[in-house]
């Protein structure tokens, strides 16, 4: 049994979405997770300044004892993962997870994607579903309206009905019968983006995606699980705790006020 935790980071809320699956289908192992809400949003900066928060985001996981670590965030998955430096335990991002679920998932070769810009930009969900599928057709949209949305809590009213379909619109005529929410923000939209697309349109949430992921890991013997225990979780931000803490506990289905504290990122 391998009782260390698994590390979880995003530039914010998102992430959450892929902590409530994590949480949800690995009762005993401990997780720390990491918001990044200071330099939010991550999808709209240079590549440059994504891999400069990238390190570090990853050094101050290397503070805790991990035994993997989830890059719960779109564009840090796409940009700042391919060029990332070596560490003592293996990282996972949600590009690949969810590129490689979609391919499994079509059944005409038309995928879309819903992404921040500088994923977009990255082209990363195009090239990782041309290695499973060279002849799969990709539709690619930037959505940079969407994670400041969710992070204002403005999930399913007015405000998030109008910014999905300014989106959603423009892929509604490529007859796509697979959708990728290409970050971690989108699930927490996925009522409204699914009733924007049509009900055939299958939805790939990065968070479901990503906990069957580490389900193959942890039962392949690669990485081993942590005994029948209850898991412990730690949540930290580099920005108002209240904020997290009020839409976190919402997100989650449960309160967490008192395990979410405040770090100075700037230190890492």
């Amino acid at each position: 049994m391998d009782n260390r935790c698994i590390g979880v980071f995003d530039s914010g809320l998102g992430g959450l979405s892929v902590m409530r699956h994590l949480i949800e289908r690995f009762p005993h192992e401990d997780f720390v997770y990491f918001g990044d809400t200071a330099r939010l949003p991550y999808g709209t900066r240079s590549e440059e300044t994504i891999l400069k928060y990238v390190k570090g985001d990853m050094a101050f996981m290397d503070t805790f004892h991990v035994k993997m670590v989830i890059v719960a965030c779109g564009t840090a998955s796409s940009v700042a993962l391919p060029r990332m430096e070596r560490h003592a335990y293996p990282v996972y991002g949600i590009v690949q997870v969810s590129a490689d679920a979609a391919v499994r998932a079509t059944q005409n070769g038309r995928i879309g994607v819903l992404a921040t810009e500088t994923t977009i930009k990255s082209a990363a969900f195009e090239k990782r579903i041309a290695e499973n599928d060279p002849a799969a057709k990709v539709f690619p949209v930037a959505c940079p309206l969407l994670v400041p949305l969710v992070e204002n809590g403005c999930i399913d009213d007015e405000l998030a009905v109008l910014g999905v379909e300014k989106y959603v619109s423009q892929l509604r005529e490529q007859d796509i019968d697979t959708l990728i929410l290409g970050c971690t923000h989108y699930p927490l939209l996925r009522g409204v983006i699914q009733k924007a697309i049509g009900g055939k349109v299958k939805l790939i949430d990065p968070g479901e995606e990503t906990a069957r992921f580490v389900e193959r890991i942890l039962s392949s013997g690669e990485i081993e699980p942590a005994d029948v225990r209850k898991g412990e979780h730690q949540y930290f931000v580099s920005d108002s705790v209240y904020n997290f803490s009020a839409m976190g506990s919402l997100l989650l289905g449960k309160d967490i006020a008192k395990q979410v504290k405040k770090i100075d990122i700037e230190k890492y």
